[in-house]
């Protein structure tokens, strides 16, 4: 796979699975390079790590509507940003170490209670 052609490797990404939106690949790499240019030291990066770095980077772009953004393009759960960091791992995209698996990103939080429940609302003063 020649990582140098972004169209070619979002439209494998798509081919083999379908259900994610290709905006959903590119979104997780921004949060994952957002993630380590706030990092002091390069190092691996946890599930859990990179789930907070989509969380948060999705209600900095899209505020309230992070959660609907997100559902659009196939992400309900974290469950999801795992199989969207496999699918970049099968086609070369990211590299992963020989402990990391996708059950690394189940059920590290809901969306409704992060995006909706618990969304920190401000009012005008």
């Amino acid at each position: 796979m020649n990582a140098c052609d972004p169209t070619r490797v979002l439209a494998q990404l798509q081919e083999r699975n379908p259900r994610f939106h290709r905006r959903a690949y590119i979104f997780l790499i921004d949060a994952l390079h957002g993630v380590i240019a706030g990092m002091d030291e390069r190092r691996h990066i946890s599930g859990q790590e990179l789930a907070e770095g989509v969380r948060g980077l999705a209600m900095e772009r899209f505020g309230p509507l992070a959660r609907t953004v997100l559902e659009y393009w196939g992400i309900n759960s974290t469950d999801d940003l795992g199989e969207i960091v496999f699918a970049l791992v099968d086609i070369g995209v990211l590299v992963k170490q020989e402990k990391d698996r996708p059950e690394d990103f189940e059920d590290l939080f809901d969306f409704e209670e992060v995006f909706e429940s618990n969304y920190p609302w401000t009012v005008a003063s």
